[in-house]
């Protein structure tokens, strides 16, 4: 049975993310859930209020012989503008803010790296602002929030936001 290695990640709404990650080589599973919050098992409708302080991430679970953290990363800058603070688009407040959450010293060494060869890239015309801290739980997230681009294709946003994301990655 093959050993996989996770990564949690926010980067705006976690349908956005989930659709990409769920499309790269390697990647075994994605799940969308909540992190970084002071509330136990949030809902959906806490996590809005802006109250719980938890983001929208994912859990994405690879295989470490196909992908790595650094590729994961590298995938995190294109797919979502890490310079705008608790916003992407116009989805808007602190759950929506760019974070990335590290299990272990080496992951929170490679994602400091990341982070500042992605500034200092000049790829972004503004500094970026994600966060990067200490994962303490992740929570997923209600079951209707899973594969939500997969079992909605037509829905308002699979349609104007995550699908024209993906056809810009080459993804779709």
């Amino acid at each position: 049975m093959e050993e996989l290695d996770s990564a949690i990640l926010g980067g705006g709404c976690f349908w956005c993310l989930e659709a990409v990650y769920t499309r790269l080589d390697g990647v075994k599973s994605v799940v969308s859930g909540y992190a970084g919050g002071n509330v136990e098992n949030p809902t959906y409708e806490q996590v809005c209020t802006g109250e719980t302080c938890h983001a929208e991430v994912i859990k994405i679970n690879y295989d470490p012989i196909k992908t790595n953290f650094e590729t994961l990363l590298e995938w995190f800058w294109r797919c979502h503008n890490p310079t705008t603070l608790n916003r992407q688009g116009g989805d808007i407040g602190t759950q929506y803010r760019s974070v990335i959450y590290y299990e272990n010293e080496i992951e929170k060494s490679i994602a400091h790296k990341s982070k500042k060869d992605a500034d200092s890239s000049g790829i972004f015309e503004n500094p970026i602002v994600t966060e990067i801290h200490a994962l303490e739980i992740f929570y997923p997230a209600e079951e209707y929030h899973h594969d939500y681009y997969k079992k909605n294709p037509d829905a308002g946003y699979c349609t104007y936001i995550i699908r024209p994301k993906l056809e810009k990655l080459k993804l779709e």
